[in-house]
């Protein structure tokens, strides 16, 4: 009889390890579209689609919880992060509120849409509207509660984006740190993302980097194109690419504030096809070259020189060019799609999309009436993953399983 249910415990604990290794998310680098709608000329979201996959993009993330949008993508196994803007953050002080956003946004569409994250606020801590900052965390806390009542917290994080200007510094990436005045603020975020085993979100763009200072900038380091790269003087390691020495910079900042546990992600990153005389750079060559080099990096897995255990996760920004943005010409351009779903420049490979329009294009107009700008969003001038939590749950389970038949003491 021992034999026996020693034997069952083993088969049980085998199945435990398949569980846990192979039912959470993948421990792979991905790639994601920031779909922004501030235009009225945009296709329907049926349609962008084959776009979407044509880049081999599995991820997409909003800025709100547009219903059109999350129902076009029902059973497509489309990753959506949803956004709620900055404007909602005083009423989710309210936790009844935060719990009717989610019966109203998100869980309609559960499960048919894949809805993994909610980006609660954009670049709240680095806004022109300083009130704000006070409003985040408790909004966040809230909007993770109302998941938890809805038994829904398991399958949806919640965290928020930042833009890199909430470093003092970032240069070499050793160095990375938050600013003094904003860690009273940061801190508390970190430890929420931690507890809920959320990522830490950041809106990188070398494209800016390089506008400001194009004489001191290697447009190669920020083209990810050949070039003698940097070796960091805190530790001797080498890049040979800007968003990877941000990335790490960020990295820098989070060991200093005690949290080498939180995974960053990158929520908005891409380069210009167009700008204004002023905007150095804005080009399509230097566009095709940023994001192609880009993708291709994702796609091979490269890790960043301080962190080679950390996948690097990132949403290219964006799918479409918006003709209603306001700012510099560059903001209206940042699209890897004109609006009637044609590139604006070839990437130079193929995404693996299975769809049948190889060409990724479809025929216009495809005009729509105007659409409101999505909630929170601002200009982008402005300015660790639940695979872990599951497999730390599954040793703890199989630890148990095995001191039950006597293999531990």
């Amino acid at each position: 009889m021992m034999a026996t249910s020693t034997t069952h415990l083993l088969h049980f604990t085998t199945t435990v390890i398949i569980i846990f290794f192979f039912s959470g998310k993948s421990f792979a680098s991905s790639i994601g579209i920031n779909y922004g709608q501030i235009a009225n000329n945009l296709p329907p979201p049926e349609k962008s689609l084959p776009l979407i996959k044509s880049i081999g993009a599995d991820k997409i993330k909003l800025y709100d919880a547009d219903p059109k949008l999350l129902t076009s993508f029902a059973n497509t196994n489309i990753q959506f992060t949803v956004g709620i803007g900055n404007e909602h953050l005083p009423s989710l002080q309210d936790p009844l509120t935060a719990q009717s956003w989610i019966k109203t946004n998100l869980q309609p569409y559960l499960p048919a849409t894949k809805i993994t994250s909610i980006a609660v606020g954009n670049e709240v801590l680095t806004s022109n509207d300083t009130s704000l900052a006070n409003f985040l965390l408790p909004a966040m806390q809230n909007i993770h509660n109302a998941l938890i009542n809805l038994n829904l917290d398991q399958q949806v994080t919640v965290t928020t984006p930042h833009s890199l200007a909430v470093l003092k510094s970032s240069y070499p990436p050793s160095s990375g740190a938050f600013k003094d005045e904003l860690v009273s603020k940061i801190s508390p975020v970190l430890d929420f993302l931690s507890n809920s085993c959320s990522p830490f979100l950041i809106n990188a763009y070398p494209f800016f980097a390089y506008k400001s200072d194009s004489k001191q900038v290697s447009l190669d380091f920020a083209l990810f194109q050949d070039n003698e790269g940097i070796v960091d003087s805190g530790n001797n390691l080498r890049y040979d690419n800007m968003l990877f020495a941000q990335i790490d910079a960020v990295y820098a900042g989070l060991s200093k504030l005690g949290h080498k546990d939180v995974m960053i992600e990158v929520s908005e990153t891409g380069w210009p096809s167009k700008g204004d005389e002023d905007e150095t750079g804005a080009s399509i060559e230097n566009a095709k070259k940023y994001n192609g080099n880009l993708l291709k990096i994702v796609k091979k897995k490269k890790r960043t020189p301080a962190m080679p255990d950390k996948e690097v996760n990132v949403f290219v920004f964006a799918l479409f060019n918006e003709n209603l943005k306001p700012g510099p010409t560059s903001e209206r351009n940042y699209g890897l799609f004109k609006c009637d779903g044609t590139p604006v420049y070839g990437l130079g490979f193929s995404g693996g999309g299975n769809n049948n329009n190889k060409s990724g294009t479809f025929s216009p107009p495809y005009v729509l009436s105007p659409v409101n700008p999505s909630d929170g969003y601002m200009p982008i001038t402005s300015s660790a993953e639940r695979f872990v939590w599951k497999m730390n749950v599954g040793i703890r389970i199989i630890i148990i399983l095995l001191a039950a038949v006597g293999w531990m003491v």
